[in-house]
């Protein structure tokens, strides 16, 4: 039987106040009547470099034996996540129930965003599955760009008022330490746009952590996993069971 141990990584450099990844791992070396010792989700949306090579750092120097997930996203839920963002901020209007948006012309309402994404090519590439979603959602343009990359940042922004877009905003597919707050409002006072709340570390991330944790359990042939409805819905999800 797989001890469940599900790890979230939630940032690449901690305060020493901070959990510590190696001491969370300790005691999990291999043992012969385990198949593995436990589970590392990285709490990234797309492919993260410094991330990865700090979890690798981690797991090497405590001896464990574990299986490191792929990151979150590309997912479904991140769109959704999105969506709240932008609407706890006044960007959008969302649906109580069901999340569907009514973009309405005004100052406040945003007709274009930017779906901020970190990780190079590989970020931009997950970062583009969760545009797309959102852009169905909202009805508006949605476009992907690496937040590091100020030419992938100029060309959408230029394809947005290409578009007729003339209220931008960034909407940062990050957790929240991959990319520093300051940064971003720099970004968007250079670009004249405004900018979202990063996804943060809540509950629907936490609920797609647990399904990467089921997949490796299915992989292994340890149980059958729980399903997506199996897992504590957010708050207005659509993805709720049915009453």
């Amino acid at each position: 039987m797989v001890q469940r141990q599900l790890q979230l990584l939630d940032r690449v450099e901690r305060e020493e106040d901070d959990p510590d990844l190696v001491e969370a791992l300790a005691g999990l070396e291999s043992r012969e009547d385990h198949p593995l010792r436990g589970v590392v989700v990285p709490l990234v949306t797309g492919p993260h470099r410094p991330t990865s090579e700090a979890v690798d750092a981690a797991v090497a120097e405590a001896g464990a034996d574990v299986r490191v997930t792929e990151a979150l996203g590309p997912h479904p839920m991140l769109a959704e996540t999105l969506h709240l963002r932008l609407a706890e901020a006044g960007f959008v209007r969302a649906d109580r129930m069901r999340l569907i948006s009514v973009v309405a012309p005004g100052t406040q309402m945003t007709d274009g965003v930017v779906v901020g994404a970190v990780g190079g090519d590989e970020g931009i590439s997950a970062a583009g599955v969760t545009a797309v979603l959102l852009a169905a959602r909202l009805g508006i343009t949605v476009l992907p760009a690496d937040l590091e990359d100020r030419g992938s940042l100029d060309d959408a922004f230029q394809q947005l008022s290409a578009a007729g877009c003339a209220r931008p905003v960034i909407a940062p597919c990050a957790v929240g330490p991959e990319f520093p707050a300051e940064r971003l409002d720099e970004l968007a006072r250079h670009y004249d746009a405004r900018a979202s709340a990063p996804l943060g570390a809540g509950s629907t991330l936490a609920k797609i952590a647990a399904l990467r944790y089921a997949e490796v359990l299915n992989t292994l042939g340890a149980e059958v996993p729980p399903t997506a409805d199996d897992v504590p819905a957010p708050v207005g999800s659509r993805h709720r069971q049915e009453e």
